[in-house]
């Protein structure tokens, strides 16, 4: 096996076809299936199992999958370091909640991008759970999540504290009005989501029952939701403080204990932290300007 038959073999499993897989790498299928085929010989096992809409992984597939990304990513961090000379250039990638990369990351990004001309960043959102898994499987070079974060092969630094609060219509006066509300719905980002499991928590505690959440990609749509009435959310204050200003939507104060919640910033520990990366935060800390704790734990 080289490198290549391994790119081939994560694109094929990610994409779940050959066909997908030959179009992401520019090749034909042919070349894809005559990969997979020479690493299934090589190993004496079938790494993937065929049908006819793709192909499903096989258990041995499964258990090749993360050495094949992180062989990608180690040859990918040698490049990176035999030509990180101190100035911030080459690819960064990273991720972060919506709600952290549009209110407390986009004016960082804007003035990294104009100071580091020669670093390609890209950013993307998620879920915690989803960020999470995507640094633990060196798809991220980082990602900005809600914490605390416990996993033995990770760092996680502190980087910014919210207040979270319970967001609902106007017409909803006080917490203690929330039983008396019919078919309570909470209106959510999707599974994976911390403050969706801090919501359904807290709403269990008050031993209230919401009936199927509404999921949504976009914070925009669930603070208009929210605003029209059809269910509650729960958000940092930050995130949802012009649309109460403007009367759209209603904030209820949570007890201490589930109010506050850490922005953490996670990373691999065997990971190299190239210029890019650590002018990047750098950047980050001095928008916010709050000393960073270090917080590392196992699971």
């Amino acid at each position: 096996m080289d490198l290549a038959d391994l790119k081939t073999f994560e694109a094929v499993a990610r994409h779940g076809s050959m066909n997908k897989a030959a179009a992401e790498l520019h090749t034909v299928q042919s070349n894809v299936t005559a990969r997979i085929r020479a690493m299934e010989d090589a190993l004496g096992l079938p790494l993937f199992q065929r049908h006819a809409r793709g192909v499903v992984m096989t258990p041995a597939g499964q258990r090749v999958l993360p050495y094949a990304g992180r062989i990608a990513k180690l040859l990918a961090e040698a490049r990176a370091a035999a030509c990180d000379d101190g100035r911030p250039r080459g690819t960064l990638t990273l991720g972060g909640l919506e709600t952290t990369t549009a209110l407390r990351l986009s004016p960082a990004l804007t003035a990294y991008a104009r100071a580091y001309p020669d670093v390609r960043l890209v950013m993307s959102t998620g879920t915690t759970a989803q960020l999470v898994q995507d640094v633990i499987d060196y798809r991220y070079d980082g990602a900005f999540v809600a914490g605390p974060v416990h996993h033995p092969d990770l760092d996680a630094t502190t980087l910014f504290v919210e207040e979270l609060v319970l967001v609902a219509s106007p017409a909803l006066k006080s917490l203690k009005d929330l039983p008396g509300l019919p078919d309570l719905r909470t209106v959510v980002f999707q599974a994976g989501c911390s403050y969706r499991q801090r919501l359904e928590a807290f709403l269990g505690e008050k031993g209230i029952v919401a009936t199927q959440p509404l999921e949504f990609g976009s914070l925009d749509t669930i603070i208009s939701c929210v605003s029209a009435g059809v269910g509650v959310t729960m958000l940092p204050r930050v995130v949802v403080a012009d649309a109460a200003r403007t009367g759209r939507v209603s904030l209820h104060r949570l007890p201490a204990p589930q109010a506050r919640v850490e922005t953490q910033f996670v990373r691999r520990q065997d990971a190299y932290v190239s210029s890019a990366l650590a002018a990047f935060l750098e950047t980050v800390r001095a928008f916010h300007k709050k000393p960073a704790a270090r917080a590392t734990a196992s699971v």
